[in-house]
């Protein structure tokens, strides 16, 4: 499958967008706060996050197109052995599409937000300082013709 891109509109599922736009009204309590505490308006160093935003075949929680970042606020539904290996399949095929995803537990967001925000601020930035390096997937890019 293709990388997300703004030709493909990010694999973004038209279908979904009922659902999404039902769960956008009904988030849960972890959710609300990490929206207005950290991602709301681009208070996350100017990055614009969009909820409940429909890809592939999954609602990602949070998600920066810029960035190709999605975040996921697991509650207790995600603690059963099920749920765990349904999140792993959906990781992987956001990362094959070439999303990053971070999981973060309600219990984080609620007793633990500053904490939430370094690793999400700490992980914005390796994103940023390895884009200006001319790193990618770990490759070092030379385009000057050494």
């Amino acid at each position: 499958m293709n990388t997300a891109s703004p030709s493909n509109n990010f694999h973004y599922n038209k279908k979904l967008q009922p659902f999404a736009n039902s769960l956008r009204k009904t988030m849960t309590k972890s959710e609300a706060c990490m929206w207005k505490y950290l991602l709301r308006a681009k208070t996350m160093h100017g990055y614009r996050f969009r909820r409940q935003r429909p890809v592939l075949n999954y609602i990602a929680d949070f998600c920066c197109l810029e960035l190709l970042l999605i975040i996921e606020v697991d509650g207790l539904s995600h603690e059963d052995e099920i749920a765990v290996k349904r999140d792993a399949i959906k990781d992987q095929d956001l990362r094959d599409i070439g999303f990053e995803v971070l999981r973060f537990s309600s219990w984080e967001v609620l007793n633990r937000m500053a904490d939430v925000d370094i690793l999400s601020t700490n992980w914005i930035n390796s994103k940023i300082n390895t884009s200006e390096m001319g790193i990618s997937g770990g490759i070092i890019n030379n385009d000057s013709g050494d």
